[in-house]
């Protein structure tokens, strides 16, 4: 198996490891460290990542111009720029240090909600967030080199490895008593010891050189040339998850915080279901659009891909909308309570809601980048994601984090009604086509999945046997009736394949009995 096809499985491997772990994980974290340090812990680990953009999209950068150099033959060009990569790093961690020591004397400040015991437990946090970053920046440089340099499988299983034993890590160190400032010295300390292995493997094991045979500013604009539009995405990611926590961080207390921080750790997971699906197609869909497909052809794999999504998207809406109240209050109800479970669980409903059109026509990104449109949809969300924040905050003051949510997602929708207009009238999709064709079937199904879905509620129970009843019972219900009367022909045959060695391997099994 070559090193990409590894690369993706282990991709996938660890898609399912932070989704699946993270649900066990969470719950266990909050019972023991508590509701208000866990939201002081959330609240700083924004805060700081947000420092995290001074990156400016280098490790994307190195990924490109490593592969650039290597296919060129140019060991002395790619040593002369990893070494002017290093310096401009350099530069970045002190400023992280600069900008980490001079906002640490206004933590006290800013968070106004905190207590004074609260306010230390979250400088000490800030503190080795802020070690964490500045070297945890430059030392990403080593995973791009390795990306390429096409050794996928190497950082892929290392990430694998040190995600696996943090996690025993954090289970066994909060069950002999640790808190927040314990998770974050876990992380250092796992990220000081991952980043020396990778340095090995990239030294010694590659062979890579750093050298700096001359310097000139025409490297460093042309690499801040590459990554500006990276930066600006950056940006926008930053204020899709990140800015609500450090907007609630000024105005509410580290409880609300708490409350809004699970919610969106819900709502990442619902993208992220759908991303391992749809991004099998997108190599080949990136082909077309380089190829100059026609409108209409990449329409055609536009409802394709949009379909499969489509399909698996309002199954976990579906579920999460009907018995999602029910989970996240078994899930983490014991220390939110049962007002703060049913909170979390409508920022994570409305996430869902405002993030599945983005999903579904999350090949539409792969048809702007391959066309060198993305700077359009980047400065749009850019500034609706600001106006949204801005909302946010306002509406914050009165409804807590449901409030600064509502505010998010506002901008979301904005933004994905106003690129509709901009696929169909600037890039030439058919976008009325595309609705009509994601409708047919599929959303007069699903309409009648959630009508009878509705009365799997009534059956009887409150505890997590009742729910795993509800979820197989809808489960069973879902894919039936989608099976049935909401695949076409493709969808059926894709399935069939999908499927036909387990099927086969049942039936052998079946006739040998």
């Amino acid at each position: 198996m070559s090193q990409l096809k590894k690369g993706a499985l282990l991709n996938y491997t660890t898609i399912f490891l932070t989704n699946v772990v993270g649900l066990f994980i969470t719950p266990f974290i909050l019972s023991h460290v508590g509701q208000a340090e866990y939201g002081i812990y959330i609240a700083i680990g924004a805060l700081v990542g947000t420092i995290s953009l001074l990156d400016f999209g280098l490790n994307n950068t190195i990924v490109r111009f490593v592969a650039k150099y290597r296919a060129e033959n140019d060991r002395k060009g790619e040593e002369n720029f990893l070494a002017t990569t290093m310096l401009i790093y350099a530069v970045i961690s002190t400023i992280v240090f600069i900008i980490g020591f001079t906002f640490y004397g206004y933590i006290d400040t800013y968070f106004t909600k905190m207590t004074p015991d609260e306010i230390s437990i979250a400088k000490t946090i800030f503190v080795l967030l802020i070690f964490n970053i500045a070297i945890g920046l430059p030392g990403g440089s080593f995973t791009g080199i390795c990306y390429g340099y096409e050794k996928f499988v190497f950082p892929k299983t290392v990430n694998i490895i040190r995600y696996i034993l943090r996690t025993v890590t954090v289970v066994a160190v909060l069950t002999m008593g640790g808190k927040a400032i314990a998770l974050v010295v876990i992380d250092t300390v796992f990220n000081g010891i991952f980043l020396c292995i990778e340095i090995y493997y990239v030294f010694f094991k590659l062979k890579v050189k750093f050298i700096l045979h001359e310097f000139k500013f025409k490297y460093v604009k042309q690499i801040f040339g590459y990554s500006t539009w990276i930066f600006i995405f950056a940006i926008v990611s930053i204020l899709q998850w990140k800015a609500g926590h450090w907007i609630l961080g000024r105005v509410a207390t580290p409880e609300v915080l708490t409350i809004y921080g699970i919610g969106i750790v819900l709502g990442t997971y619902y993208g992220a279901f759908s991303t391992a699906i749809s991004s099998v197609f997108l190599p080949r869909a990136t082909k077309m659009a380089v190829g100059n497909a026609t409108g209409e052809e990449l329409t055609s794999m536009m409802i394709k891909i949009g379909r499969i999504s489509f399909i698996i998207l309002m199954y976990i809406l579906g579920a999460f909308a009907l018995f999602g109240n029910q989970f996240v209050d078994l899930w983490v109800g014991k220390t939110l309570g049962e007002a703060g479970s049913r909170e979390t669980w409508l920022i994570a409903l409305l996430i869902m809601l405002a993030y599945t059109l983005p999903l579904v026509q999350g090949f539409g990104n792969s048809i702007l980048e391959a066309k060198s449109k993305l700077s359009f949809k980047a400065i749009l969300y850019l500034s609706f994601l600001i106006l949204g924040a801005i909302l946010g905050a306002f509406l914050a003051q009165s409804y807590g984090a449901i409030g600064m949510i509502t505010g998010t997602v506002t901008g979301w929708l904005i933004v994905q009604n106003v690129m509709n207009f901009y696929y169909h009238k600037v890039i030439g999709l058919n976008i009325l086509r595309f609705f009509k064709e994601l409708a047919y079937k599929t959303l007069p199904t699903v309409g009648l999945v959630f009508i009878i879905s509705y009365f799997i509620n009534y059956i009887p129970g409150t505890g997590w046997i009742n729910f795993i009843v509800k979820a197989i019972v809808y489960s069973v219900v879902y894919a039936t009736l989608i099976y049935k009367l909401g695949l076409i022909a493709f969808e059926k045959d894709l399935f069939k394949q999908y499927f036909a060695p387990i099927l086969n391997k049942l039936n052998f099994h079946a006739k040998t009995k």
